[in-house]
Protein backbone atom coordinates (compact mmCIF):
# COMPACT_ATOMS: atom_id res chain seq x y z
CA UNK A 1 0.00 0.00 0.00
CA UNK A 2 2.81 2.70 -1.04
CA UNK A 3 0.15 4.61 -2.21
CA UNK A 4 -1.67 5.18 2.00
CA UNK A 5 1.50 6.00 2.52
CA UNK A 6 2.70 8.74 0.45
CA UNK A 7 -1.13 9.77 0.84
CA UNK A 8 -0.33 9.68 4.57
CA UNK A 9 3.29 11.54 4.38
CA UNK A 10 1.82 14.23 2.75
CA UNK A 11 -1.15 15.15 4.57
CA UNK A 12 1.77 14.79 7.53
CA UNK A 13 3.49 17.44 5.79
CA UNK A 14 0.19 19.75 4.83
CA UNK A 15 -0.65 19.96 8.50
CA UNK A 16 3.13 21.08 9.25
CA UNK A 17 3.66 23.58 6.70
CA UNK A 18 0.25 25.18 7.33
CA UNK A 19 0.97 25.53 11.48
CA UNK A 20 4.74 26.93 10.47
CA UNK A 21 2.80 28.94 7.83
CA UNK A 22 0.01 30.32 10.32
CA UNK A 23 2.33 30.85 13.27
CA UNK A 24 5.23 32.80 11.34
CA UNK A 25 2.36 34.88 9.65
CA UNK A 26 0.86 35.58 13.05
CA UNK A 27 3.77 36.29 15.21
CA UNK A 28 6.91 35.54 13.58
CA UNK A 29 9.68 33.35 15.73
CA UNK A 30 8.12 33.45 18.60
CA UNK A 31 5.03 31.89 17.74
CA UNK A 32 6.35 29.88 15.46
CA UNK A 33 8.67 28.62 18.57
CA UNK A 34 5.37 28.65 21.00
CA UNK A 35 3.84 26.09 18.37
CA UNK A 36 6.97 23.94 18.26
CA UNK A 37 7.03 24.01 22.45
CA UNK A 38 3.31 23.64 22.58
CA UNK A 39 3.39 20.67 20.50
CA UNK A 40 5.74 18.64 22.33
CA UNK A 41 4.56 19.01 25.37
CA UNK A 42 1.08 17.74 23.85
CA UNK A 43 2.88 14.66 22.65
CA UNK A 44 4.51 14.03 25.89
CA UNK A 45 1.15 14.27 27.87
CA UNK A 46 -0.48 12.31 25.10
CA UNK A 47 2.11 9.43 25.34
CA UNK A 48 1.74 9.50 29.37
CA UNK A 49 -2.27 10.04 28.95
CA UNK A 50 -3.61 6.77 26.90
CA UNK A 51 -7.38 7.63 27.94
CA UNK A 52 -6.65 10.62 26.11
CA UNK A 53 -4.99 9.58 23.23
CA UNK A 54 -7.77 6.80 22.70
CA UNK A 55 -10.64 9.39 23.11
CA UNK A 56 -9.40 11.99 20.48
CA UNK A 57 -9.04 8.96 18.28
CA UNK A 58 -12.31 6.78 19.05
CA UNK A 59 -14.01 6.19 16.29
CA UNK A 60 -17.51 5.75 18.31
CA UNK A 61 -17.67 9.03 18.89
CA UNK A 62 -18.83 10.97 15.83
CA UNK A 63 -15.99 13.73 14.00
CA UNK A 64 -17.58 16.43 15.44
CA UNK A 65 -17.35 14.99 18.36
CA UNK A 66 -13.72 14.55 18.41
CA UNK A 67 -13.38 17.91 16.64
CA UNK A 68 -15.16 19.62 20.15
CA UNK A 69 -13.08 17.24 22.43
CA UNK A 70 -9.59 18.31 21.05
CA UNK A 71 -10.72 21.69 20.70
CA UNK A 72 -11.79 21.96 24.73
CA UNK A 73 -8.28 19.66 25.42
CA UNK A 74 -6.27 21.94 24.04
CA UNK A 75 -8.00 25.64 24.34
CA UNK A 76 -5.23 27.21 26.00
CA UNK A 77 -2.73 26.32 23.25
CA UNK A 78 -1.81 28.91 20.44
CA UNK A 79 -5.30 29.05 17.84
CA UNK A 80 -3.68 27.82 14.81
CA UNK A 81 -2.49 24.67 16.96
CA UNK A 82 -5.65 24.15 18.75
CA UNK A 83 -7.71 24.25 15.28
CA UNK A 84 -5.39 21.72 13.30
CA UNK A 85 -5.37 19.25 16.22
CA UNK A 86 -9.34 19.39 16.11
CA UNK A 87 -9.08 19.26 12.38
CA UNK A 88 -6.81 15.92 13.09
CA UNK A 89 -9.01 14.44 15.54
CA UNK A 90 -11.88 14.84 13.40
CA UNK A 91 -10.48 13.35 10.34
CA UNK A 92 -9.21 10.40 12.68
CA UNK A 93 -5.66 11.73 12.35
CA UNK A 94 -4.30 12.62 15.57
CA UNK A 95 -1.63 9.45 15.62
CA UNK A 96 0.02 11.34 13.33
CA UNK A 97 0.63 14.33 15.44
CA UNK A 98 4.18 12.51 16.09
CA UNK A 99 5.09 12.96 12.54
CA UNK A 100 3.34 16.15 11.95
CA UNK A 101 6.13 17.39 14.89
CA UNK A 102 8.76 15.91 13.02
CA UNK A 103 7.95 17.51 10.12
CA UNK A 104 7.70 20.78 11.60
CA UNK A 105 11.32 20.94 12.91
CA UNK A 106 12.33 19.77 9.44
CA UNK A 107 10.34 22.64 7.70
CA UNK A 108 11.31 25.06 10.03
CA UNK A 109 15.06 24.86 9.24
CA UNK A 110 14.01 24.59 5.45
CA UNK A 111 11.44 27.05 5.07
CA UNK A 112 12.98 29.37 8.13
CA UNK A 113 17.00 28.22 8.37
CA UNK A 114 15.99 27.50 11.85
CA UNK A 115 16.81 24.94 14.33
CA UNK A 116 15.83 24.74 17.92
CA UNK A 117 18.12 23.48 20.35
CA UNK A 118 16.91 21.12 23.27
CA UNK A 119 19.20 21.75 26.57
CA UNK A 120 18.94 19.94 29.65
CA UNK A 121 21.25 20.52 32.22
CA UNK A 122 21.22 20.54 36.39
CA UNK A 123 21.43 24.22 36.90
CA UNK A 124 20.80 27.03 34.85
CA UNK A 125 22.90 27.80 31.89
CA UNK A 126 24.55 31.33 32.65
CA UNK A 127 24.84 33.87 29.59
CA UNK A 128 28.65 32.97 28.94
CA UNK A 129 27.59 28.92 28.35
CA UNK A 130 24.55 29.99 26.65
CA UNK A 131 26.42 31.78 23.87
CA UNK A 132 29.47 29.23 23.33
CA UNK A 133 26.50 26.40 22.76
CA UNK A 134 24.95 28.58 20.39
CA UNK A 135 27.82 30.11 19.11
CA UNK A 136 28.67 26.13 18.28
CA UNK A 137 25.35 24.75 17.12
CA UNK A 138 24.74 27.21 14.84
CA UNK A 139 28.53 26.34 13.35
CA UNK A 140 27.92 22.47 13.46
CA UNK A 141 24.30 22.87 11.81
CA UNK A 142 24.50 25.93 9.37
CA UNK A 143 21.65 27.64 10.60
CA UNK A 144 20.00 29.98 13.69
CA UNK A 145 19.52 28.50 16.70
CA UNK A 146 16.89 28.77 19.23
CA UNK A 147 18.12 27.05 22.64
CA UNK A 148 15.08 25.40 24.58
CA UNK A 149 16.65 25.18 28.12
CA UNK A 150 15.18 22.42 30.87
CA UNK A 151 16.85 22.13 33.93
CA UNK A 152 16.73 17.74 35.59
CA UNK A 153 18.42 16.98 38.38
CA UNK A 154 18.51 13.51 38.51
CA UNK A 155 21.16 14.03 35.29
CA UNK A 156 23.29 14.39 38.13
CA UNK A 157 25.88 16.84 35.80
CA UNK A 158 26.83 17.11 32.12
CA UNK A 159 24.87 18.24 29.84
CA UNK A 160 21.98 16.43 27.58
CA UNK A 161 21.70 18.51 24.02
CA UNK A 162 19.34 17.19 21.12
CA UNK A 163 18.56 18.66 17.64
CA UNK A 164 16.79 17.30 14.26
CA UNK A 165 16.28 13.88 16.15
CA UNK A 166 20.03 13.34 17.31
CA UNK A 167 20.68 13.69 20.70
CA UNK A 168 24.28 13.86 22.56
CA UNK A 169 24.41 12.79 26.18
CA UNK A 170 27.17 14.05 27.78
CA UNK A 171 25.08 13.48 31.44
CA UNK A 172 26.65 12.13 34.73
CA UNK A 173 23.67 9.53 35.02
CA UNK A 174 24.19 8.03 31.87
CA UNK A 175 28.30 8.14 31.48
CA UNK A 176 27.70 6.27 35.31
CA UNK A 177 25.39 3.74 33.80
CA UNK A 178 28.03 3.22 30.78
CA UNK A 179 30.98 2.66 33.06
CA UNK A 180 28.55 0.68 35.37
CA UNK A 181 27.30 -1.33 32.48
CA UNK A 182 31.33 -1.86 31.18
CA UNK A 183 32.41 -3.11 34.59
CA UNK A 184 29.69 -5.47 34.61
CA UNK A 185 30.81 -6.93 31.81
CA UNK A 186 34.07 -7.51 32.68
CA UNK A 187 33.23 -9.39 35.73
CA UNK A 188 30.85 -11.46 34.64
CA UNK A 189 33.18 -13.04 31.42
CA UNK A 190 36.54 -13.22 33.77
CA UNK A 191 38.10 -13.99 36.80
CA UNK A 192 39.22 -11.29 39.45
Amino acid sequence: MPTNRLVAKEEVATYAGFLLNAANDAGGQDAVIEVRDQMDKILRIMNSDMDLSMALADASYTPKQRHALAEAVFADCNPTLREVLAVMAERGNISMLHRVFESYGQQLGEKLNLCVVDVTTVVPLDDHLRQIITQKAEADLGKKVVLRECIDKSILGGIIMSANGKRIDGSVSTQLAVARNELKDSTDGGEC
